[in-house]
């Protein structure tokens, strides 16, 4: 009954817990390069254009 018991909450099969540190360490390169193609794209001159448009009216709008 104590086995069974242990198997229930631990789990049977479980192998992995968590990340070794090699997956962190391309985990956080992945989401260093995500974050440098997110900037560029948000400081991009359309973009930048755009997002300028949506603050002016956003400051000018009637109540």
């Amino acid at each position: 009954m104590r086995a069974r018991w242990h198997l229930l909450r631990f789990g049977a099969g479980r192998g992995d817990a968590g990340m070794s540190t090699s997956e962190y360490a391309m985990g956080t390169i992945a989401a260093c390069a995500f974050a440098a193609v997110l900037y560029k794209v948000v400081t991009s001159g359309p973009v930048a254009a755009a997002l300028q448009s949506v603050v002016e009216k956003a400051l000018h709008a009637k109540f």
